[in-house]
């Protein structure tokens, strides 16, 4: 039984790549190529998610003081200045 509803989908240069799968027999039919590609999309995205949570709780949990954001920007105008 069929779960999904089939789409329509245009992919430019991107038809080259399905199609060597497909000749290379990696894979049966566009739909597992498809497939493969938004389970790849999901591990990626999980995986720069898990970075980016360590480093908002790295940046959180250090113990040195916050600098004013005028400090910072005062400090990029100098070296800005001083670059040119």
């Amino acid at each position: 039984m069929r779960t999904g509803k089939s789409i329509t989908v245009t992919l430019g240069e991107q038809q080259a790549l399905l199609d060597a799968r497909l000749q290379a027999g990696t894979y049966e039919d566009a739909s597992q190529v498809v497939r493969a590609g938004l389970r790849a999309l999901d591990r990626e995205e999980t995986a720069v998610n898990k970075t980016m949570r360590a480093k908002i709780h790295e940046a959180i949990s250090d113990p040195h003081p916050d600098i004013p954001a005028a400090e910072v920007f005062a400090r990029l105008r100098s070296i800005h200045l001083e670059s040119r």
